[in-house]
């Protein structure tokens, strides 16, 4: 056994990893578009349609988060690099506050408005953040951003 190898990731935990992390963002944007289209419309069906999305989002949002918990803090915790970090701080707050938003939906419906659009946008931000560091870190790197 050789202590110099560098600790590797698992290629099951990357195919989950792959394949289950691009739905989450997918959820949040479709819901931020919902939420405004109930902004602009007052249609009860764009909020509760919204407040769906949010939950299949969040419970997409999970298991990607633990691989990604594994691999930046225990597997890589020399090894990770700073784009890495930054993705997971951000992914983690995108969560939190679709937490607050999948509450603030479950209000009367005339009471989710500027809230759930706000919080909506906050997810969706803090999405995008992470993944443009993510591209941003392999650009520089220069290694493809799809592995």
């Amino acid at each position: 056994m050789n202590t110099g190898d560098a600790p590797r990731r698992s290629i099951a935990a990357n195919a989950i990893y792959g394949l289950l992390n691009p739905l989450p963002f997918g959820f949040f944007v479709a819901a931020l578009v919902f939420d405004i289209l109930y902004a602009r419309s007052a249609v009860v069906m764009w909020g509760k349609s919204a407040a769906w999305l949010i939950v299949f989002g969040l419970l997409c949002a999970v298991i990607p988060r633990l691989i990604n918990l594994v691999q930046v803090w225990v597997t890589l915790r020399h090894g990770a690099m700073r784009g890495d970090r930054f993705d997971f701080w951000c992914n983690l707050l995108a969560i939190v506050a679709a937490t607050f938003n999948a509450f603030v939906h479950s209000r009367d419906a005339y009471a989710v408005i500027p809230a759930a659009l706000w919080l909506s946008a906050v997810t969706v931000v803090l999405l995008a953040m992470g993944r443009v560091a993510i591209a941003i870190q392999h650009d520089i790197a220069g290694v493809p951003a799809h592995e």
